[in-house]
């Protein structure tokens, strides 16, 4: 079989796949009464690196100030990018009430430490509000069950996380999507973000569904072609209008970088379905003089309507 039948047959049957065996059983008693909106963030954190430690950027360093900083928007759902499993642990930590699910290694590694590449981006949501009814991961590559495959040049291995969520207090399903593209294959980036609108679309076009991620492309860059004709939206253009916006990726810079003008967001989120933005914002805060991370946050209200 090809590679390409191979992922032919891997999309028309990933819908049905679920790790929903695999899960551990949340309680169904609902703590936390329902809110209006859902409050999405994407974050890529910087993967914890011993070379930025001695500039003072590791994340030893800038680990609390990054976990408040993201606790204090008060998240319902949040995608991460850049997640070693040093960081899933200490966000873990942070998040008593949070559940993290996905991949952050490094039991699909080669290596059993330190950063090899693979770009880990796991999903934080709340237990008290919502209850996770299934989830998977799957590779970015032709062969999108073989850990760590890669494919159309791409120069790491990536992958994209999914979970369903129901919440407790209306019964009201979601489904998010996170993910991280690759950094230097353009190639790689429109088939790997053509991969993910095929593989959502699978789902009933009401079916509300939510993708975060650090995209490695501009607002304008032909990645995105696929999927704004797929039926996403980008939930800050949609509050904001197609005006330039600011960019997200500074290098630690934060508003002193000028690489990333003009519009030079790449981490963005999108929605499908009957799924609408109320508020939407890049947060650029920083603390005790440090930011957070190599990017800006951004965040998302969304409110989703109901037949």
């Amino acid at each position: 079989m090809s590679h390409t039948q191979s992922r032919r047959r891997f999309l028309g049957n990933l819908g049905a796949a679920s790790l929903a065996s695999l899960l551990p059983q949340w309680s169904a008693a609902a703590s936390k009464p329902a809110a209006a909106f859902h409050r999405v963030l994407t974050c890529n954190i910087r993967v914890a690196l011993p070379e930025d430690e001695a500039n003072g950027r590791g994340w030893p360093q800038r680990k609390d100030i990054c976990l408040k900083i993201i606790k204090n928007q008060r998240p319902d759902i949040v995608g991460f990018q850049e997640v070693l499993k040093v960081q899933a642990e200490d966000i873990r930590k942070a998040f008593p009430k949070h559940g993290l699910f996905g991949y952050d290694g490094p039991e699909m590694d080669a290596h059993t430490e330190g950063y090899h590449g693979i770009a880990k981006n796991p999903i934080l949501f709340s237990e008290e509000r919502y209850e996770l009814t299934g989830g998977g991961i799957y590779w970015l590559s032709e062969t999108p069950l073989v850990a760590g495959s890669m494919s159309w040049g791409t120069a790491r291995a990536r992958h994209a996380n999914w979970v369903r969520l129901r919440e407790r207090k209306t019964g009201q399903e979601l489904r998010v999507i996170n993910l991280h593209l690759d950094h230097v294959s353009a190639e790689a980036k429109r088939q790997q973000a053509k991969m993910i609108v095929e593989e959502s679309a699978q789902y009933q076009s009401d079916f509300p569904q939510i993708l975060t991620g650090d995209f490695n492309s501009k607002a304008t860059s032909d990645v995105f072609e696929p999927v704004k004709t797929g039926g996403w939206a980008d939930t800050y253009s949609a509050v904001h209008g197609s005006k330039p916006v600011s960019f997200t990726a500074h290098a630690f810079e934060g508003e002193q970088y000028t690489k990333g003008k003009p519009d030079g967001r790449i981490d963005f989120i999108f929605s499908k379905g009957p799924v609408t933005a109320l508020a939407a914002s890049v947060i650029k805060n920083k603390m005790e003089g440090r930011y957070p991370s190599d990017h800006f946050f951004v965040s998302a209200d969304v409110t989703i309507h109901t037949p």
